[in-house]
C-alpha cells in the first residue's frame, strides 16, 4: 500500500473489484458482458446527493462523487489515484515548469451537444479562477493566465513552477463547465452541463437524481449502463431491506451498518481511503486563540478509543490530514500529542484556564457517535463541552458560524491542494484564515518538484509538518469506504479518490 501511494502521489492501496455472488463478468475487448449474455439497464446508487451540481460553488469535498457523473475533468485518477487522460488526452510541461500545455481529444462536445474545445475549457478555468463565490479560486493561484492556442490546446500559464496541476485538474477544480450554461449560475446549481458520462433529466433536491448515459462521453463505450439513480444513503435502519428489495444496487454504508449487512447476505468492501475526521478550530475565537487550549484538546482525546469504540474499529488515529503510507505522510507527526487528562490540564492552566473552560462543539447530526464520545472525553479533562447541531443548510466553511466543529475532511487530488484547502489563508476548511508565515514557500518548493522526483516526497513532508504544527486543526482518525453491492452488480471498483463507474454493469 505505501509504495503504491507514494508512486501515485496520491492515495494508492489497490483498487479491490467487488465480485458479485452470482455469475462472474467475462471481458471481451474491453466489454463487459453476462454469462447469460443480458445486461440490466439501470443501476441505483446509494450516496449522497451535491450540495450543488455546479463544481465552482460546491462547498463540500464530498460533492466530487455526484459532480462527476455529470462533469468531467481536463484529466482523471485512476483506481490507485494517479493523474491519467480525461478531456486532455495528454499534456506537456515546458522545460522550465511554468506553463503546462493539455491536449484535448477532437470533437468533444458538453452533454447539450455544444462544442467543447480550447475555448471552453479556458472559459471554464477562467471561471473557476475569478468567479466571487468561487471555492476553487485558491487551487487555481498559481495559474497566471491561460490560452486558448488552438481548437485542442490549452495552456496554463503558471506564476511559479507546479507539477501538481494534472491531479488538480482531476477533480472538482478541472471540471470543465458547459460556459453557455454557467451565464445563469442558479440555474446551473440544479441544470448541470458538463461532458460527464451521464445526463441529469430530472432532480429532486433531497431525494433523488435521475441521469441516463451521455453518448457524447468521450469513453463512451465503457459505460455499459442506460440508466443511473443517485438517491441518498439508506438509513441504518432500511439499508438491508433497500438493497434487497432491489431500491438500492450499491449502497454506501457507515461504519454501524456494516455487520447488519454482512449478516443479511450481502458482501462489504472495505476501502482505505484519504478522508480523515477532523475538529474544525477557528483560532481568531476565544479560548481557541490560545495555541495550549488547541493542545489541550488534541491532548485530551483517546484516539484509539474514538476508533475502537465510536467508529466500530475501522480506521488509524492520526495527528494529521494524511494517512500512513501516503507520500505527504510526515512520520514525525504520529502520536503528535499522545493522550493525557493530566498534560492535558496542565497545558490549560498554563494558557489561564486553570479551572478549565467551556466550549461549544458543533455536529452535523445530532446521533454521532464520535461527538458524544469525545464530549466525555473533553469533559474529563476540565474542557466542559456542550453539544450543539448544526443549523441544516447553513454552510460553515462560508459563514464560519462554529468556531469547533466536528468535521471530515474529504481529501484532495493533490496533496498540496489538501494543504492549501485546510492550512491556505483562503482555504475553504480554515475557518479563521489565518496561515503558517513559512507554507507558502514549502508548499512553492514541493510544487517544483516533478511527483517521480526523488526530492518530492521530503519536500511535500516538510509542508505537511509546518502546517500541521503551527495551525490548530485536531485530526482524529482516517476514514474507511463501505460499499455493499447486490449479486448482480458487476465490474464495480472501489476507487481510493473518486468514485467512478466505467465498466460497471449488473444483470437482468
Amino acid at each position: 500500500m505505501g509504495k503504491a501511494f507514494k508512486a501515485a502521489g496520491i492515495a494508492g492501496v489497490v483498487a479491490l473489484v467487488l465480485a458479485g455472488c452470482a455469475s462472474r463478468a467475462s471481458v471481451s475487448d474491453g466489454v463487459a458482458v453476462s454469462a447469460a449474455g443480458q445486461r440490466g439497464d439501470t443501476l441505483t446508487w446509494g450516496w449522497s446527493l451535491p450540495s450543488t451540481w455546479d463544481p465552482v460553488t460546491s462547498a463540500v469535498g464530498n460533492d466530487v462523487h455526484a459532480l462527476t457523473l455529470v462533469y468531467e475533468g481536463v484529466t482523471e485518477v485512476n483506481a490507485k489515484g494517479e493523474a491519467q487522460p480525461g478531456l486532455a488526452r495528454s499534456w506537456t510541461y515546458a522545460k522550465d515548469g511554468r506553463s503546462v500545455t493539455f491536449h484535448l481529444r477532437p470533437g468533444l462536445t458538453f452533454s447539450d451537444g455544444t462544442k467543447l474545445d480550447a475555448a471552453a475549457v479556458k472559459a471554464s478555468l477562467e471561471r473557476g479562477k475569478t468567479a466571487k463565490d468561487s471555492t476553487i479560486a485558491p487551487q487555481l493561484a498559481t495559474v497566471e493566465s491561460i490560452t486558448a492556442d488552438s481548437a485542442t490546446d490549452v495552456t496554463l500559464h503558471l506564476a511559479q513552477v507546479d507539477y501538481q496541476i494534472p491531479l488538480l485538474l482531476s477533480g472538482k477544480t478541472g471540471q470543465i463547465v458547459s460556459p453557455a450554461a454557467a451565464k445563469d449560475a442558479t440555474k446551473l446549481a440544479t441544470q448541470p452541463v458538463g461532458a460527464g458520462p451521464f445526463i441529469l433529466k430530472s432532480y429532486v433536491p433531497g431525494s433523488q437524481a435521475t441521469l441516463v448515459k451521455n453518448p457524447g462521453f468521450w469513453n463512451a463505450d465503457k459505460i455499459l449502463v442506460t440508466n443511473f439513480v443517485l438517491k441518498p444513503t439508506p438509513d441504518p435502519s432500511v439499508a438491508v431491506a433497500g438493497l434487497q428489495s432491489g431500491q438500492y444496487d450499491i449502497a454506501d454504508l457507515t461504519a454501524s451498518q456494516v455487520s447488519g449487512v454482512k449478516a443479511a447476505g450481502f458482501p462489504v468492501e472495505t476501502t482505505d481511503v484519504l478522508p480523515v475526521r477532523v475538529l474544525d478550530v477557528n483560532n481568531t475565537v476565544k479560548p481557541f486563540d490560545n495555541p495550549k487550549v488547541v493542545q489541550a484538546i488534541s491532548t485530551a482525546i483517546d484516539r484509539q478509543a474514538l476508533v475502537e469504540t465510536a467508529n466500530f474499529g475501522y480506521g488509524q488515529p492520526v495527528w494529521q490530514p494524511f494517512p500512513k503510507g501516503y507520500v505527504a505522510h510526515n512520520p514525525e507527526l504520529d502520536n503528535l500529542y499522545p493522550h493525557d487528562v493530566a498534560k492535558a490540564k496542565q497545558l490549560l492552566a498554563e494558557a489561564g484556564y486553570p479551572g478549565g473552560v467551556d466550549v461549544q462543539l458543533a455536529l452535523g447530526k445530532a446521533d454521532d457517535p464520535v461527538g458524544e464520545l469525545i464530549q466525555q472525553q473533553l469533559n474529563a479533562a476540565g474542557i466542559r463541552t456542550t453539544l450543539t447541531v448544526q443549523t441544516p443548510g447553513v454552510n460553515n466553511y462560508i459563514t464560519r458560524r462554529y468556531p469547533f466543529v466536528l468535521d471530515q475532511f474529504n481529501a484532495r487530488q493533490s496533496p498540496v491542494q489538501a494543504l492549501q484547502v485546510l492550512f491556505g489563508p483562503q482555504g475553504l476548511m480554515n475557518l479563521g484564515k489565518t496561515s503558517p508565515a513559512a507554507l507558502p514557500a514549502a508548499v512553492a518548493k514541493t510544487s517544483g518538484y516533478p511527483l517521480t522526483d526523488p526530492a518530492y516526497p521530503a519536500a511535500i513532508q516538510d509542508a505537511t509538518k509546518i502546517a500541521v504544527t503551527n495551525m490548530p486543526n485536531v485530526f482524529l482518525f482516517t476514514v474507511t469506504r463501505f460499499a455493499a453491492h447486490s449479486p448482480k452488480v458487476h465490474g464495480l471498483q472501489n476507487w481510493v479518490d473518486i468514485q467512478r463507474f466505467e465498466g460497471v454493469w449488473v444483470d437482468k
